[in-house]
């Protein structure tokens, strides 16, 4: 499997390039392996180390999937929230459409990883994942996606449809000139652990997760 971008020209952001490509063979739990291709960049505007994965042979639209970086739930299993399992289904899914998982280093909707665990203690104690950001001097998102224009630029990635819940990501996407042809939403990944969690992405930031268990 191999990529040939073409040098891109970036009007809204600065142009970023890319520094090396490598082929990853990887093996999720329970038995899936799938082959991507793993691209590592120059001059992302925030000095993140972020990744695109390329998964299948990309089409002139192809499946893209910003994913932010969650080390307790990718990694280790967390069921405070629903990202683990939303990798893995981005992951098989671009595999058959063809596409890319940008994976952003923007832990905790850009909070980092050390107040992400102090707003779980606040969750704790009855605030929600929003109201725990905002006690801690917060905004709901901090997220950066201009670099998710620079990456697909780079990437030379024309129409794109996404696979996200959050219609957050589609307008800012789509005002930084990435060329957005449809969304389809991932599945839903209830469990007792996550459900509040989910409910207040959907009571704040209207979320496209339907709830049969929202309290």
């Amino acid at each position: 499997m191999s990529l040939t971008p073409v040098a891109p020209t970036v009007g809204r952001v600065p142009a970023a390039t890319i520094r090396q490509q490598v082929v990853v063979p990887m093996t999720f739990p329970g038995g899936y392996s799938v082959e991507g291709v793993v691209t590592t960049f120059h001059g992302l505007v925030d000095g993140r180390e972020h990744l695109a994965w390329t998964f299948g042979t990309p089409g002139d639209v192809a499946l893209v999937r910003p994913h932010s970086e969650c080390l307790t739930g990718d990694v280790f299993g967390s069921a405070r929230c629903d990202c683990g399992p939303q990798l893995r289904e981005a992951v098989e899914r671009i595999a058959i459409a063809g596409g890319h998982l940008l994976y952003l280093r923007q832990e905790g909707r850009g909070i980092g990883l050390y107040e992400k665990l102090d707003a779980y203690a606040l969750q704790d104690q009855g605030l929600d994942t929003y109201e725990a950001n905002r006690a801690l001097g917060h905004l709901d998102d901090q997220r950066d996606y201009r670099v998710v224009e620079q990456m697909l630029t780079a990437l030379w990635a024309g129409g794109v449809e996404l696979l996200t819940n959050n219609p957050d990501k589609v307008s800012q996407l789509t005002a930084l000139g990435v060329d957005v042809r449809g969304v389809r939403a991932t599945g839903v990944h209830l469990s007792t652990a996550n459900e509040r969690y989910l409910d207040a992405k959907v009571r704040h930031t209207n979320h496209t997760i339907s709830l049969p268990l929202a309290v």
